[in-house]
């Protein structure tokens, strides 16, 4: 099969590789779409140590059922499908809870890094536990469908917000997280939403998707009439976003974290302390698939508005070149193998 390989740090190669092996409880899915993640972009240069290479990186995806293992009885080929990008045991304390993003052998399509290495879905096929796999509804497309991941996040992220009637919330980085938090908390009946990011075209985006306001970094104080938001949350994951984050937030505000480019950042102690401001960590997600692809099939959610481009798999060095040099404009960029 066809595969984009990150050969080498900064070097992605369309090649032949072998298909992957499906185990008992494992489905073969055909690949019909796959994102661009910005922690693959961020992986390529081998900043974030979690894309050793060579390793096919891509976990955002969807296509249709080429095999079942024996184990798998409920599920048949031909079948359109999307898939978890955690990997999770299903046997462990926090599995058993339902938080299956805290597993204690946790893995993540497409990332390589020191304790495993799962290849992903930037393939012609990719081969996932049965566990991890959802059907598509009817009129929900493989490149809607695809950015179900991200949506998880921030779908996510939002249920571990405090939220209450009429709070306001901020969003610091107006990325595909951020724009996916801000449609997320609208509906969930936010009572205001502020995008917060220093790019204008952004913003615009943001405005389009349902921000009631979307606001460059130096506005945030003057927009939350100098009070502060009952809400933050920081898609970005490093320090100076952080810090526009907590200096948003009221006195007992919250900020939940969901951006982590940066492996630390610098955190204002003191602020947080004396304004007794609360700090969330949320990774992954944990069960929000199903409610995402509702959401995207009653068009709650506009992920077509994120999309960029769609572009054959072939192609997929060039795109992340420019993802990786900032072009402007440019949100979620999907493959097709």
């Amino acid at each position: 099969m066809k595969a984009l390989v990150l050969k080498s740090y900064g070097r992605l190669s369309y090649e032949d590789v072998p298909e992957p092996e499906v185990g008992p409880d494992d489905v073969l899915v055909a690949v019909k779409a796959c994102g661009i993640c910005g922690s693959d972009v961020h992986g390529m240069d081998g900043s974030t140590g979690r894309r050793i290479p060579p390793v096919i990186m891509g976990h955002e995806a969807a296509g249709v059922i080429a095999q079942v293992g024996p184990g798998v009885g409920d599920f048949r080929p031909g079948e359109r499908v999307t898939f978890d990008s955690t990997v999770y045991c299903g046997r462990c304390t926090y599995c058993r809870r339902g938080q299956v993003n805290l597993c204690d052998d946790r893995r993540v399509l497409g990332v390589s890094c020191a304790d495993y290495r799962r290849d992903g879905a930037l393939a012609q096929y990719v081969a996932v536990p049965r566990r991890t796999l959802y059907r598509l509804p009817a009129g929900v497309s493989f490149e809607q469908a695809s950015v179900v991941e991200p949506l998880s996040v921030a779908l996510h992220a939002v249920r571990r917000a405090p939220l209450r009637p009429g709070d306001t919330a901020v969003v610091v980085g107006a990325g595909v997280i951020g724009l996916l938090v801000v449609q997320c908390l609208k509906a969930a009946g936010c009572g205001g939403v502020i995008a917060v990011d220093p790019l204008p075209e952004r913003l615009e985006v943001a405005r389009r998707l349902g921000a009631d306001e979307a606001i460059s970094p130096a506005r945030v104080h003057a927009a939350t009439a100098g009070v502060g938001a009952a809400l933050a949350f920081e898609a970005v994951g490093v320090t100076q976003a952080l810090q526009t984050a907590i200096a948003c937030l009221r006195k007992g505000g919250s900020l939940t974290l969901i951006g982590n480019v940066s492996p630390a950042v610098e955190l204002p102690l003191q602020t947080v302390v004396t304004r007794e401001i609360s700090l969330a960590g949320s990774c992954a997600s944990a069960g929000e698939y199903p409610d995402c692809l509702d959401m995207i099939a009653r068009g709650v959610v506009d992920v077509d508005a994120l999309t960029s481009a769609v572009a054959p798999l072939a192609e997929g060095a060039q795109w992340f070149g420019r993802l990786a040099k900032g072009a402007p404009g440019l949100l979620k960029v999907i493959l097709v193998p």
